[in-house]
């Protein structure tokens, strides 16, 4: 059973067709019946309510005490943006946000950061799109380690709930591997579920043979 901040979340996802259910190869190169991009979130309208999911969920998993977050470029630049916004409002006190540029700069501002400042100690939560491999979330990781803040965790859009490179899932790999905690606002099985049980704007977007797809492909 999802929560209802969970559903109006996966509402706004297969509505905007930010979750979509078929063939796709990934970045990974891996093969997937479902395909989630954040990018399809252009308006401005989307962002809230996307920043109200993300920033809910950092409460809820991180407390109230974070003092920025982090959003790696580029999808997670809007990202970080509006969590940062809607958390804000939710705790009642400034929130900074922060991102990453893909090559330092030299002249000007300088440095490979933009935002607010990264000073040790400095409590964080990175916030990204999916997690497939964890990749991405550990090329975080790694750039953030030079400054000394305290990385409380992240939170991810929606899990995928891939398999690492043993049994576990590259959540749980990258969590053994770096202490990190990843937060979902939904996991792709919560999601499946529900879209096959309920229609969404009187539409069924997950058929019985999609969800039996998502089954085989999570653990194949």
């Amino acid at each position: 059973m999802i929560t209802a901040a969970q559903r109006d979340f996966l509402e706004l996802l297969v509505t905007r067709e930010a979750l979509k259910f078929g063939d796709f190869t990934l970045k990974s190169g891996r093969k997937s019946p479902y395909f989630i991009n954040t990018g399809c979130f252009n308006r401005g309208s989307d962002l809230a309510l996307l920043g109200a999911a993300y920033a809910a969920t950092i409460k809820a998993r991180f407390g109230d005490g974070i003092a920025t977050v982090f959003g790696p470029a580029y999808k997670g630049i809007p990202l970080a943006l509006a969590a940062a916004a809607a958390y804000e409002q939710l705790v009642g006190r400034p929130t900074g946000w922060t991102y990453d540029r893909k090559e330092a700069k030299t002249h000007g501002d300088g440095g490979l950061f933009v935002g607010f400042p990264l000073t040790a100690g400095t409590p964080v939560v990175i916030v990204d799109d999916v997690l497939t491999a964890g990749t991405a979330l550990r090329e975080s990781l790694e750039k953030l380690k030079p400054t000394g803040v305290k990385v409380l965790g992240a939170v991810v859009a929606v899990d995928r709930q891939e398999r690492g490179q043993g049994n576990r899932t590259a959540i749980e790999e990258l969590a053994a591997d770096s202490g990190v905690t990843v937060a979902p606002i939904i996991t792709i099985t919560e999601a499946a579920d529900y879209l096959r049980a309920n229609d969404v704007a009187g539409k069924r977007y997950l058929t019985a043979t999609d969800r039996e797809r998502i089954s085989r492909h999570l653990v194949g």
